[in-house]
């Protein structure tokens, strides 16, 4: 390309990138040899030269929460406006999946990683050993990392839904969570009991039950919640095991409305459709996924800025009949 444009290699290199040094006249002739030439930019040989790829690796603990696929659209739609692509690893909340996509992102040198980690210890070492920046999102790795995060304050919303069934009446009010080991799941259990302390209500531990934050885990926790008498109200994690847990409901022949309310973050598209009633705590998912991509920019920019958490609301919503 060089000898046929009749310039050195470098300014090849330059035109071909966009640099503004190189004259519109001399770019367009190294353009056109291009073109002649049947060249074609090889971004794998690029990221050797630079030791760093286009690339942001997205780590997410399930690719078939709706809240997650959320997430992966607000980061998608800021890491393409400048100029990244996003490769996205499911590890169903597998840490041995989890360590494996964690090296892989190293091994292919990573931009940048944005991870829904499976346990707040989750080790992050190798990538900061390379220097590639990491944001935690919905939950936080240990604390001292020196990695910026973007949370929702789980803990606040659910004290707010509970206080409000407490205010309707309802008085023996179950929790199904996620994993005990996953931060969110914890937080919306602390603030499930928050809001029962607050209203002098005496906790039960039958009332609590730890699921997986999938369809199945909701179903068999609300069969375990029900063996306890006169459960008139349950706060669900989120949308999955609310699906679990309403259909649950239904094949015991109680209503979900009026015999047992049901309250669940995340606000899918199918949410409505819950008949006849169920409330919903929005989570912001897809501006999550948009904070950590900016945060990733910043990083990306500014190596040794200190690190940053951004915490965003979650807002019960009302209620739904059909």
């Amino acid at each position: 390309m060089a000898a046929r444009a009749g310039v050195s290699t470098a300014t090849v290199s330059r035109a071909i990138s966009g640099h503004p040094s190189v004259q519109a006249d001399t770019a367009q002739r190294v353009l056109a040899a291009a073109e002649e030439l049947g060249y074609v930019p090889n971004p794998l040989a690029s990221s050797l030269r630079k030791q760093r790829t286009q690339v942001w690796a997205l780590i997410i603990a399930d690719i078939n929460n709706p809240f997650l696929t959320q997430v992966a659209r607000g980061l998608e739609d800021v890491a393409s406006a400048a100029g990244y692509s996003v490769l996205l690893c499911n590890t169903d909340e597998d840490p041995r999946r989890e360590d494996a996509y964690i090296g892989i992102a190293e091994q292919y040198r990573a931009a940048g990683v944005v991870i829904t980690p499976t346990s707040p210890g989750t080790d992050v070492a190798v990538l900061q050993e390379r220097g590639i920046p990491v944001v935690a999102v919905d939950r936080p790795l240990t604390a001292g990392l020196d990695v910026d995060a973007v949370l929702i304050d789980s803990r606040r919303a659910a004290r707010a839904a509970v206080a409000g069934l407490v205010a309707v009446g309802r008085r023996r009010i179950g929790c199904i969570t996620g994993p005990r080991r996953v931060y969110t799941a914890e937080e919306r259990v602390l603030g499930y009991r928050e809001a029962l302390r607050e209203a002098h209500l005496p906790p039960e531990e039958s009332l609590v039950q730890y699921g997986d934050y999938k369809e199945e885990g909701g179903r068999a926790a609300m069969a375990t919640i029900l063996e306890n008498d006169g459960v008139d109200a349950v706060l669900v994690a989120n949308s999955l095991m609310a699906v679990g847990a309403l259909d649950l409901l239904r094949t015991r022949g109680l209503d979900p409305g009026s015999d047992v309310e049901i309250i669940a973050f995340d606000d899918a598209p199918w949410t409505a459709l819950l008949a006849p009633a169920v409330r919903v705590i929005h989570q912001p998912a897809y501006d999550v996924g948009q904070a950590a991509g900016q945060l990733l920019l910043r990083r990306i920019a500014e190596p040794g800025r200190q690190s940053r958490t951004v915490m965003l609301a979650a807002n019960l919503g009302p209620e739904t009949r059909r």
